[in-house]
């Protein structure tokens, strides 16, 4: 399957696949320059897991400063020259149950807000759209389940997609801007963008069935909420429901070797007529791969 899959990554490298994909889109998921923070969900759960995340940090740095004001209050009150003779008890009860119950309710109210999200992730609604995605050194290779056609992703500029004399894979050049913008991509886009892109629908679920080929990967993208390890022998899932088109980047979450930096992401989120489209083009493009391929998909 492996090598398959490799002969389809390089007929999409040469197909307008990727182009057509994503005319008319917006890039929404990537990182911006000087900015911090979440990228802008795109999903129900990275807005409840970002929800979260902020109600925590509330609860954090008040805690934090209610600790450091009793440590400004405790070096200024009971210091040598305020309190020259000590009191010489070692229990109080009272404070120590306050200290004991008061992080038991904390935690108990995170609690109750966290596992429901983490219930949420974990139990896998039934897909309008399957895909299995197969990690390998060092890139992704998908497999639309539903219509039998599969292809592999690269990032562009790896030496896989730079079969072109005047571009040298790794090195954002002249040559690389032109090769970029030709399948539509910007330039600060740059090791984020792939030569075949994941295409699905808005407002549909999404199901995708992760594991790997060789070692660990991790399949990620900020802008929906997910995350999920790819391990080798074991065949995990994740799921989303983008509720926004546009373009969306993610990268391989867990170091996997020399190339780790170099496999991107990219999901693009279409109407669904658009997929619709985009859909006859792939099962007529990949229906003209070679026999090999197609007996290794079997």
């Amino acid at each position: 399957m492996k090598n398959a899959l490799m002969l389809s990554g390089l007929f999409a490298g040469l197909s307008s696949l990727p182009a057509a994909a994503q005319e008319g889109l917006e890039t929404i998921g990537k990182p911006t320059d000087r900015l911090l923070g979440f990228q802008p969900p795109a999903t129900e759960l990275a807005r409840k897991l970002q929800e979260l995340d902020y109600m925590i940090l509330v609860i954090i740095t008040i805690v934090c400063v209610f600790v450091a004001a009793l440590l400004v209050y405790a070096i200024v009150r009971f210091n040598r020259r305020a309190n020259p003779t000590p009191s010489n008890f070692s229990h109080y009860t009272p404070v120590e149950i306050a200290w004991t119950i008061g992080p038991v309710l904390i935690l108990v109210f995170i609690g109750s807000f966290s596992l429901p999200e983490l219930f949420r992730q974990q139990v896998i609604p039934k897909g309008d759209i399957t895909i299995k995605v197969t990690g390998y050194q060092w890139y992704w290779g998908y497999e639309y389940t539903d219509h039998d056609f599969g292809f592999d992703s690269y990032m562009l500029g790896s030496p896989a997609t730079t079969d072109e004399p005047d571009v040298t894979p790794y090195i954002l050049d002249d040559a690389m801007r032109a090769k970029l913008v030709a399948a539509g991509y910007n330039e600060d886009e740059f090791l984020l963008a792939t030569d075949t892109a994941v295409v699905v629908p808005v407002n549909k679920t999404i199901v995708m069935q992760v594991t790997a080929a060789d070692v660990i990967h991790s399949w990620t993208i900020p802008a929906f909420g997910v995350k999920q390890d790819a391990v080798p022998g074991r065949l995990a899932e994740l799921w989303f429901k983008a509720e926004r088109e546009g373009v969306y980047f993610g990268q391989c979450s867990e170091l996997c070797g020399k190339d780790h930096s170099y496999m991107p992401i990219t999901v693009k989120v279409v109407s669904e007529e658009a997929y619709e489209a985009w859909l006859a083009e792939a099962k007529e493009e990949y229906a003209a791969l070679p026999a090999t391929f197609q007996v290794a998909s079997n």
